[in-house]
């Protein structure tokens, strides 16, 4: 039996295949172009922070409306107890001032332990906190990926801790440190002592379900670690007061 032959233009194809190519040419360059701004955009109001104290967050305006509690209120780090700032360090950061946003040494460490915990820096939740919304997911984490090394090219070490202090939930509806200090001891950051900063730091793994306490375990340690990042130097990129 013969075969059909194929009657359409030898062009035909060719053409169709060209037409294809054009369109994703053109889509590609839209993406591109959309991707740079894009990026511009995120560099420009990492600028403009450096600069400016962020009025408030994604996660403050909608954590307020369903605990809505002590009042946000912005505190410069000269006003914050050097102990406050160390201790949140201790607990959160210990390698802060050594590294460049990621502590690689401590995501090594995760991966080889095959561990769940989170080896995310100051740098990188105070870009979540500022920037983005709380909650595991790809998007985030890569958003969150890019604004890192941003933060850490346009803000001092002593900047990025100033406002991760000022964002940070420290029980529900409690953000920042003027809230915590006046919410959980009715005091003033600049007036908090050792174990009360200890024990709120204590509490930022897990600010809805824990609360300070002086005294428990993970405070002391995290009083022993800020007193050791003090005496090492491993707290010079924040120029405190001793």
């Amino acid at each position: 039996m013969p075969r059909s032959r194929d009657t359409s233009p030898p062009h035909s194809n060719r053409a169709g295949r060209g037409v294809l190519h054009a369109l994703l040419r053109r889509f590609g360059g839209w993406a591109r172009w959309l991707g740079l701004r894009f990026l511009a955009l995120m560099f420009l109001l990492v600028l403009l922070f450096s600069l400016i104290n962020p009025p408030t967050s994604w996660t403050i305006a909608t954590e307020t409306r369903k605990y809505p509690g002590t009042p946000h209120q912005w505190t410069a780090i000269g006003n914050i107890a050097p102990v406050m700032v160390r201790s949140v360090v201790a607990a959160e950061d210990a390698n802060f001032c050594t590294h460049w946003g990621f502590d690689m040494a401590e995501i090594r460490k995760v991966i080889a332990e095959g561990s769940s915990r989170g080896a995310s820096t100051l740098s990188q939740q105070t870009a979540k906190n500022l920037f983005l919304w709380q909650g595991r997911s790809w998007p985030r984490k890569l958003l969150e990926t890019v604004y890192t090394p941003m933060i850490e090219a346009l803000w001092s070490k002593r900047r990025i801790v100033e406002v991760y202090l000022n964002l940070a939930e420290f029980g529900p509806g409690v953000f920042g440190i003027a809230a915590a200090a006046k919410h959980h001891y009715g005091t003033t950051p600049d007036k908090l002592s050792a174990g009360q900063a200890a024990a709120l730091a204590s509490i930022l793994p897990a600010p809805k379900t824990r609360k300070p306490q002086t005294g428990s375990r993970r405070s002391r340690a995290i009083a022993d670690g800020a007193a050791t990042i003090a005496r090492d130097g491993r707290d010079a990129c924040l120029r405190l007061p001793r």
